[in-house]
């Protein structure tokens, strides 16, 4: 055996002693052996009883890596006492088997037993993925329930053991030593200090100075330079600004022989440019230098309009740490930090649970018989938020029953390695398209597309379709539909255009998106969506990728594929609905009959509406705008001035009329009195809220109009504090005292106008005015208006409306 001298060593028997037990936390810096010793040993493999031990790592590459570097070890090929399993790929191990998290699961929800599995070990679970939460808590039960024998190892590059602990039944913690070499920090923030990165999008000034960095790292140090970036997109173009240099892209998608080439020693210098794949599980030869952008990529889903996206954010302090000792495994290194070194970075990443489309999650639970996730022992529970809208979108796509369990057909979705979208696109569009061209489709939407695929789908599979990456997933995916009718005869006759905008929308239904006459396209999730290039001009899409910008109001779409209506119709068939639609428009209830598909509407007619739907029409309108979307007629606005004198005035059961009360006292009527459904208007609204038997008494109390002597019927304002009745001042001779209105609270204040209705004298007492102030009001005003009646004695005076003239005239 070979390369056995790993830091690790000296804690390898406390380690098998700990997991004698049944768990463990084992806590072990990037480079102790922690990926390949220790699984050696709990397999017996140097000494001891042998075992048969599954090691989970969360990336293909890492699995791959570490059974090779395992293999290496023990001086043999792969395939013979170590071997690996990642989706795709199977060269089984007689003793030991590095597996992904996602193959865990499958063999879980296949054999929950684990039959012939002796260990797990869980590596990396620091990094908080998904597959890697839910394998642990699913363990963590098979020990409890069927396989008390089961030894299962949690294995952490970070020193936060004691809630890996709690977990794991208070298992034992056992710390290896660090071995890494002296590390020299050097800060490189950027000349300027604008944000790095803003949604998805890297700034290009700062991926320019990461290069300069680069250059800079490459004349300063020996040896070979990590350079770690967020993301495919900015490692091609940080390579092109790194010309003349001999540079590796280490990424999740690229091909093997580039993967295998990082990872080998080599006696040249080089750099490699890697995303988070290198930040565990891998040790890479020969680096000497890091540097770090600072960058991650984090899953945000937003659930309410179906779209997920991965997000450029800050990474933690622990995973900067992690990523600088690649530096300084071997010998001395030097990490490249481009950001101040006064920034404050978040301890710990984000859990993968709180970010992520739980739909994957939430079968994986109802396929293991489980539907509440609290009985699980799981770090970080799910969001509430989150996992309804998976469990409705499983639902939706068959995968769930009404009860929330899974149904044959979600276990076959679940049994895919797919998520269930695509599962389901799968086993619903194969028919159809022939299983050839759906596994085809299928394995092009299972990972990200190369950054420059062109926008439309069916383009970019025929220029992917024949790559090794995606011809070995299609050749998986058509096995797993082996036993089903192919439909290869009736598929020849679909053009491959028709193919893919079928699997696009069976896969992603909401997505199915119109042409608006305004421009753009509307999703039939309610989302508006960009569209580019020639796709613009589509009546109907499919969407395979698309994403929202932070703070913009629309989607933009990636990739898609033109479809026809019919098409939509059948992918999204469980987005159709046909309902009646009441709604006030200019102040008046209007009804029509919509088909729609989600938001997007297919056809209208208009019909009468039902009392029941105004009434529910009303009440909705009510909380969203309150009163103010109805049209409010000039009779309506003096009743609400009436009612609103009478509350302030007399107090309950007169109801309080201003926006909120109105308000709240419509809807609760409305909520409980079918009736109101007849309501059409404001004053219809307002009538309804009347008290009984105190209604009988509106017109007494607060007369819309009260007689003044001269015979007119004079309307009262109610706008002000105080009820107003303003009437020419000759109207009201011979009137000793208005009337006080609210039975007799409240005082009518008297505008006495004059001839030309302009206010001559305001008073709330008629009959001092006229024995007082009446004098002085005549003086002034009888030389100006000659033709009206001035007489000396008011109180004794006929009242009138008419001029001298007329009186004369009237009197012959």
């Amino acid at each position: 055996m070979r390369g056995l001298d790993l830091p690790i060593r000296e804690a390898l028997p406390s380690l098998v002693t700990a997991v004698a037990s049944g768990t463990a936390v084992l806590t072990a810096p990037p480079g102790t052996g922690k990926t390949t010793l220790v699984p050696l040993a709990l397999a017996g493999l140097l000494g001891g009883a042998p075992a048969r031990v599954l090691v989970a790592e969360p990336r293909r590459i890492a699995a791959r890596a570490a059974a090779r570097r395992m293999a290496w070890m023990l001086e043999e090929a792969v395939g013979e006492r170590v071997g690996f399993a990642v989706r795709g790929e199977h060269r089984p191990g007689s003793r030991i088997e590095a597996v992904t998290t996602g193959v865990l699961l499958q063999r879980l929800q296949r054999d929950p037993e684990l039959a012939g599995v002796d260990v797990v070990v869980v590596d990396e679970c620091h990094e908080r993925h998904l597959d890697a939460d839910t394998a642990l808590a699913f363990l963590l039960e098979v020990r409890q329930t069927l396989r008390p024998d089961l030894k299962v190892v949690a294995a952490s590059a970070t020193a936060d053991a004691a809630r890996w602990a709690a977990l794991l039944e208070d298992a034992p913690v056992v710390e290896a030593a660090s071995v890494l070499h002296p590390l020299t920090e050097v800060w490189a923030p950027p000349p300027r200090a604008a944000a790095p990165a803003h949604g998805t999008r890297v700034d290009p000034a700062f991926l320019d100075h990461v290069a300069r960095t680069v250059r800079r790292a490459w004349d300063e140090r020996e040896g070979g330079v990590l350079c770690f970036l967020p993301g495919v997109g900015e490692l091609r173009r940080v390579a092109g600004a790194l010309l003349g240099l001999p540079v590796l892209q280490l990424h999740g998608q690229a091909p093997a022989e580039t993967q295998d080439a990082a990872l080998s020693a080599s006696a040249e210098r080089r750099v490699i440019l890697a995303t988070s794949v290198a930040e565990s599980s891998l040790t890479l030869p020969g680096i000497r230098t890091v540097v770090d952008s600072g960058l991650a990529r984090e899953p945000r889903t937003d659930h309410t309009r179906g779209l997920g996206a991965l997000t450029t954010v800050r990474v933690s302090r622990a995973t900067a740490e992690q990523r600088a000792g690649r530096a300084a495994r071997e010998a001395p290194g030097t990490v490249y930090r481009c950001w101040h070194e006064s920034e404050r970075l978040a301890p710990w990443p984000q859990p993968e649970i709180a970010l992520a489309d739980l739909a994957p999650f939430a079968l994986h639970l109802a396929c293991w018989g489980t539907s509440d996730p609290a009985e699980l022992a799981l770090l970080t529970p799910p969001p509430e938020t989150a996992l309804a809208a998976a469990r409705t979108t499983l639902h939706g796509l068959g995968a769930l029953d009404g009860a929330g369990r899974a149904t044959g057909r979600g276990r076959r979705m679940n049994g895919m390695g797919l998520h269930p979208r695509l599962a389901r696109a799968l086993l619903d569009a194969s028919p159809r398209t022939g299983a050839r061209r759906a596994a085809e489709l299928v394995a092009l939407l299972s990972e990200p597309l190369p950054s420059d695929a062109p926008e439309d789908l069916v383009a970019a599979w025929r220029r992917l379709r024949d790559q090794q990456r995606w011809k070995s997933e299609a050749r998986r995916l058509r096995s797993a539909l082996r036993g089903r009718d192919d439909g290869a005869a009736p598929a020849e006759h679909l053009p491959d255009e028709a193919a893919a905008g079928l699997v696009v929308a069976l896969a992603y239904p909401e997505r199915v998106a119109r042409a608006r006459p305004s421009g753009g396209h509307l999703m039939a999730s309610g989302t508006g969506a960009t569209v580019p290039g020639g796709l613009a001009r589509a009546s109907w899409l499919a969407v395979a990728v698309a994403d929202r910008p932070v703070g913009a109001a629309s989607a933009r779409v990636r990739q898609a594929v033109e479809i026809d209506e019919a098409t939509a119709r059948e992918a999204a068939a469980a987005l159709l609905a046909l309902r009646e639609e009441v709604f006030w428009e200019g102040g008046a209830v209007r009804a029509r009959e919509v088909e729609r598909l989600g938001a997007i509407e297919l056809a209208s007619r208009s019909v009468a509406p039902g009392r029941e739907a105004v009434r529910e029409a009303l009440l909705a309108e009510l909380r969203r705008a309150g009163p103010a979307f109805l049209r409010w007629s000039a009779e309506a606005r003096r009743l609400r001035e009436r009612l609103d004198f009478l509350h302030r005035a007399m107090g309950e059961p007169w109801p309080a009329v201003d926006d909120t009360a109105l308000t709240e006292r419509a809807a609760e009527r409305l909520a409980q009195t079918p009736e109101a459904g007849s309501a059409r208007s404001a004053e219809d609204l307002l009538r309804g809220l009347l008290p009984w038997p105190e209604a009988a008494r509106l017109e007494e109390l607060a007369p819309e109009r009260i007689a003044v002597p001269s015979g007119s019927r004079v309307k009262v304002d109610y706008s002000g504090e105080q009820p107003v009745l303003a009437a020419k001042l000759q109207e009201l001779f011979g009137w000793p005292k208005a009337p006080a209105l609210a039975g007799g609270r409240v005082p009518l204040l008297v505008h006495l106008l004059s001839p030309a209705g302009r206010p001559a004298a305001v008073t709330a007492d008629l009959e001092s005015f006229w024995r007082e102030g009446y004098r002085a009001v005549r003086a002034e005003l009888r030389g100006r208006y000659p033709r009206h009646p001035w007489p000396e004695d008011p109180a004794g005076a006929a009242p009138t409306a008419r001029t001298n003239r007329a009186l004369r005239d009237r009197a012959r």
